[in-house]
């Protein structure tokens, strides 16, 4: 992990399309600025976390999704 220190006003660059700027310090809380391509996913930790759960549960597949989609298969013949 890279760890850097920035004052307000200050930014930093990842690569040629990402642009993080500080923006305000009070107490614990950084308030940051941040651009990216509209195509990338930007995330707060704790979405990303629940999202990264759903898609993993998502691909989980029991007895009974099987068995309900032969169903479904059988009823198309």
């Amino acid at each position: 992990m890279l760890i850097l220190s920035r004052r307000p006003g200050e930014s930093l660059h990842i690569g040629d399309n990402i642009t993080i700027t500080v923006f305000a310090i009070n107490g614990k809380q950084v308030k940051l600025g941040i651009v990216v391509p509209e195509t990338l996913a930007v995330y707060r930790e704790e979405v990303y976390q629940r999202v990264k759960e759903e898609n993993t549960g998502a691909l989980v597949a029991d007895e009974q999704d099987l068995l309900a989609a032969a169903a479904l298969w059988q009823n198309t013949k």
